[in-house]
This record gives structure tokens, C-alpha cells and sequence, in this order.
């Protein structure tokens, strides 16, 4: 499941998606189709964390994901 915040739900028009996939890239991919393209903007700018776990530079598509996996989707946040 990705769990969207402030920015990104708002993009999302939606406060989650459950979308299956085998690694982060895969769902990621598979999420922008179901969303317009401010989604993908927005998405775009995002910062993952899977299970608690921060992505970081991690290349997505070596972020294995479990079927029960929750993937926290980020975007900036303003302040400090």
C-alpha cells in the first residue's frame, strides 16, 4: 500500500493506493497510470520510506517490496 501526505494526497486526490508489484519501481509505475499528470509531478519530488525504512538514493527498482509492504510517499516539507 503507498500512504500518501500533504502535497502528494493532495495530488492523489486520495489518502492511499493499494497497487501490487514486486519492487518499488514496479508500483510506482504501475500508480502513475492511475493518476493525472500533477500526480506524476508531485510524485516526482517524493521522498519513500517502505516499512520505516527511508529509500534515500536507492535505485527503485532494487527496493524489494513484500505484498504487505507500506510504502509512505513524502513530498518536500516546508521549514525545518
Amino acid at each position: 500500500m503507498l500512504r500518501y501526505w500533504a502535497a502528494a494526497k493532495e495530488a492523489a486526490r486520495v489518502p492511499s493506493d493499494d497497487v501490487p508489484g514486486g519492487t518499488l519501481a514496479e508500483v510506482l509505475l504501475l500508480v502513475r497510470a492511475q493518476h493525472d499528470d500533477r500526480f506524476t509531478t508531485v510524485l516526482g519530488r517524493c521522498s519513500f520510506v517502505v516499512d520505516g525504512d527511508p529509500v534515500g538514493g536507492r535505485n527503485h527498482g532494487t527496493v524489494a517490496l513484500k505484498p504487505d509492504s507500506l510504502v509512505d510517499v513524502l513530498p518536500p516539507f516546508a521549514g525545518g
